[in-house]
Formats: C-alpha cells, structure tokens, sequence
C-alpha cells in the first residue's frame, strides 16, 4: 500500500511523543488546557461518528459555528474520516447561507444551538442529511453523539490529489465560487513554512484568529500542528488580552487591523514582546506606517505574506536575516516551489497580472469547469485576479485588484452582493460599492446612493436596514446620498472616480 497522504495523518504525525504534554490553552474566562492526547481522541470519536453516518465517498460536512478548540477539531476529525470540510463564517445569514448548502449540498451540516431552528430548515430542504449542534461551551449533539464511539481510528486513506476542503471565496459578480483544496495542496505549503519560518522547538502560538478561512484554519493551526507547537487559543480577537499572552509565546500571525489595535495598547512595549521571535501580517494590505510604528514601538519587523483561498500562500517575506529584509510594503519573494510572474507589464511601471503554479494551487473551482478553465492559462499558470510587479530583488509589490473585491478587516466582500441587497431598499434607485483605505481595517467598504425620484434617504438608517441582511463585515462603514453616479461614454459607473473621491474619508 501506497502511504497516506491524508493531511490529519501528516499532523497527527507530528504530534510530540508525550501525548499528555499541554497542546491548547483556551485563554477565555474560564481557562482549559488541552493535551494532545485529547486532540486525538476527540478527532478519533467525532471521525468513528461520521463513519457510522455511512455517507457516501467526497460528502462535505459543513461548519457554520463559533471558534472553539471542538471546532479545531471537527475540523481535524472531517480530514481523518477522509470527508470534505466547508467552513462557513458563523455570520451568514439565511440568504447567504442558501447558496453555500444548495451548492455545496453537504451531507452533514454542524451549527450552534442558537441557530439551529433555521439552519436545520434549510439545510433539510438542500437535502441534508444530518444537522448537528456545537456551541463553544464544548455542548451540542455532536459531540454528545460522538461520545460513544470509539477513542482510536486508523485516518483514511487519501492520495495528494484527492479534495480535502471546499473554500468559498470572493469575487466581484455573482455569487462566491467554492475553491477546491486537497490535501496535496495544504500539505505541501505547510511544510514549505514550517521551514521557511523557522518553526522550531519550544514555538508557542497565540491564536487569536478566526478558523473558517485561511489564515486561521491553515497557516496559523497547521503551523503549530505540523510542528507539535503549543496554541494560546483566543475565541476573538481582544488587544489587552493579546498582549498579555505574548511574553509566554513566540508566534503571532494576524491582519493589519489586529497590528493597529494593538499600536493603541499602551503597555506594547519591547519588554511585552521580548520572547516573540515572530510577528506575521497577512490576509488585507499592511500600511507602511503600521509596518515602521510596529518596528519603533518593539523592536519587530512584522513580517508580510501573501496568498489566497485557491492557492494557500504564495510569497513571503524573508524570516532569516541572511536571506534579506523585510520591507515594508512588499509581500516578499514567491515560496520555495511556486512560481509567479507577471503578465503583459506596462513597459513603465511594470505592473501586470500576477499568475502562479506551484504544488499549492488549487485544482478548481466546485462544479464549475468553465470557470476553472478561464481562470487557468494555456501553459498551466493560475490567473490569481491581482495586480503587481517584481522589483530588481525579487519582492513582489501587489498594487491594486484586476477586480473590484474589497478586503476589509482581513475579509472579503463582493460589492455585488451588497449592490444587490442595497438596491432592494425602499427609495433606493441604484448603488454603487468601493472600498475605501481605512487606517483600522485596511480597507472600509463604502456605499454610494442614489435615490428615487422624490424619495429622501439617510445613510445610517440604510446601514441599519443592510445589517439585517448581511454579515456585519460586509455592512458598509459609511453610505453616501447623490445625486448621480459618476459614468462613461458607455454607461458603466466608474469605480475608480469614486474610490478616488473618497480617498480621504476615513482620514486613511
């Protein structure tokens, strides 16, 4: 037999040898340590479950629940069965929420008690099959279910091309496109950091991250799981509470907006951070200011990354000082493995499309074959939709989208989406959605107005009426009433005029 080239098994290999030694604190009100024998029993039973489910081979299990070490570890429990993983952020909404379960059509579906009389509705009527319940309290069916299976389970066995996880993610039309991951590509780019990021002994990782996207799930767990590193385990993102877990840790990876709450905490300080070895910045654009107040303020170079939900991460920041500095307002050099160029540079700036291939890309989007083949080149390179150049030494410089996607807070937003929802509102004629450079969240989105004949309309009555309908990262900071929507000779609104229009208002 061929190895197993499940990831679980990979992870599961790297456990420490004292299985009793401490793998997660929870640092909330009512601290729990976790050891890595618990990871694996628990993975174990919540694996021996599904199995008992007899679901078909491929079935995606979908998790639209709170962060909770148990929801690490369903996560882990869906790899080791050999099943599909969907995570869903927990602040979709019904609407939202149909596209994901009637295109995906999950097999089984674990949400929080709280939204179970909705969730398990809908699921019912995409045919769902089992709908399950986890809160973060560690209650709920599922694990209640789980309990009586057994603590032992051999992973299944997968190959490097089989799919391990569907990741929705965003674009500027339409609806969100499921990103097909296996689990050679996870696999692959763990390992790539673990050494390119000096992983080592000792490493402690203080998560403070959400776990339904990449950063998170993969590159933050993966990391410490793959190198048998102990997670201080945050359930949300608090700046105090951060800080006062860093001097017992040595990792923390976060967006820009962590980056700025905490410049605002008085107490960050050289001596706060002085067993970190690691400071890592990705998912939204990090402000040079931000990158040069963190260095003067600690004495740390953050170190910026890129990637995205089809390919994982594709460039980094050099760790080791011999291989280079970190500078601010790059995302570093392309990853051992993958290449990246730039197609058809201007002949002044040398920006371009930025493309990729590597062992890290995805091998399509879900149930869309068309599309996986126009996002491709003829020769294999993956267009990731990004515009950029390489300078002299190699750092990639990311200038703006080929798109519209705004990325605000570390998340992704279409502005179709909120046009649609903005454009059914009484009065509202038409809208238009840009982001905006927002000195917290990177990027703030922004909606632009217009209204009926003889209708009067208020932003901040709009942004209460949007947050009904739409997950709160996605509700704009602010709504702008005109007349008219700037446009060109064809009738297209022009976007760009009103990014441009509104550069300063957020002070950014």
């Amino acid at each position: 037999m061929t190895a197993n080239a499940n990831l679980f098994a990979a992870l599961r290999g790297a456990f420490p040898a004292d299985l009793d030694t401490i793998a997660i604190d929870t640092a909330d009100d009512a601290p729990l340590a976790y050891r890595w024998s618990d990871l694996d029993r628990a993975t174990a039973r919540i694996a021996n479950l599904l199995a008992s489910l007899d679901l078909p081979a491929g079935s995606r299990v979908a998790a639209h629940a709170e962060k909770s070490v148990e929801a690490l570890m369903l996560y882990l429990a869906v790899l080791r069965a050999g099943l599909v993983y969907l995570p869903l952020n927990p602040a979709y909404q019904a609407g939202e929420m149909t596209h994901f379960l009637s295109d995906a059509e999950p097999a089984v579906v674990v949400c929080t008690g709280a939204n179970f009389g909705w969730v398990s509705k809908l699921a019912f009527t995409m045919g769902c099959s089992h709908v399950f319940t986890l809160n973060s309290d560690r209650t709920g069916s599922l694990l209640e279910r789980a309990s009586f299976h057994a603590d032992d389970h051999e992973p299944a066995q997968r190959s490097a091309g089989d799919l391990a996880v569907i990741l929705y993610t965003s674009g500027t039309t339409g609806r969100s496109k499921g990103a097909m991951l296996t689990h050679g590509n996870m696999l692959s780019n763990a390992r790539t950091l673990k050494t390119l990021w000096g992983w080592r002994p000792g490493d402690v990782l203080v998560h403070a991250l959400p776990i339904f996207h990449i950063h998170g799930l993969f590159v933050a767990c993966h990391g410490a799981l793959l190198n048998g590193s102990r997670m201080i385990w945050l359930d949300r993102f608090d700046p105090a509470h951060v800080l006062a877990h860093l001097p017992e840790a040595t990792v923390f990876m976060g967006v820009p907006t962590m980056y700025v709450r905490l410049l605002g905490e008085p107490g960050l300080t050289p001596e706060a951070c002085r067993s970190m070895r690691l400071f890592v910045s990705g998912s939204a654009p990090l402000l040079p200011e931000t990158f040069h107040a963190w260095q003067q303020r600690t004495g740390h170079t953050i170190l910026e990354r890129y990637g995205m939900s089809e390919t994982v991460m594709l460039t980094s920041n050099p760790y080791a000082p011999a291989d280079g500095e970190r500078r601010a307002g790059t995302v570093g050099r392309p990853l051992p493995g993958v290449d990246l160029r730039i197609a058809s540079p201007d002949p002044d700036s040398g920006n371009g499309g930025i493309e990729v291939r590597g062992p890290n890309v995805f091998a399509g989007y879900w149930r869309l074959p068309e599309k996986t083949k126009e996002e491709f080149t003829a020769d294999g390179w993956f267009r990731t939709g990004d515009v950029g150049h390489i300078d002299a030494d190699g750092y990639v410089h990311i200038v703006g989208r080929a798109k519209d996607l705004v990325i605000s807070g570390g998340f992704n937003v279409y502005p179709a989406e909120v046009e649609a929802v903005l454009d059914e509102l009484p009065g509202v004629q038409e809208s238009a959605v840009v982001g905006v450079p927002h000195p917290d969240f990177g990027e703030a989105v922004v909606a632009v107005v217009v209204p009926r004949m003889g209708a009067e309309l208020d932003g901040q009555t709009l942004i209460a009426a949007v947050k009904s309908r739409l997950a709160n990262f996605k509700v704009p900071k602010e709504i702008i009433v005109v007349p008219d929507l700037p446009r060109n000779a064809m009738g297209k609104v022009q976007k760009k005029t009103l990014r441009d229009q509104l550069q300063g208002l957020f002070g950014a």
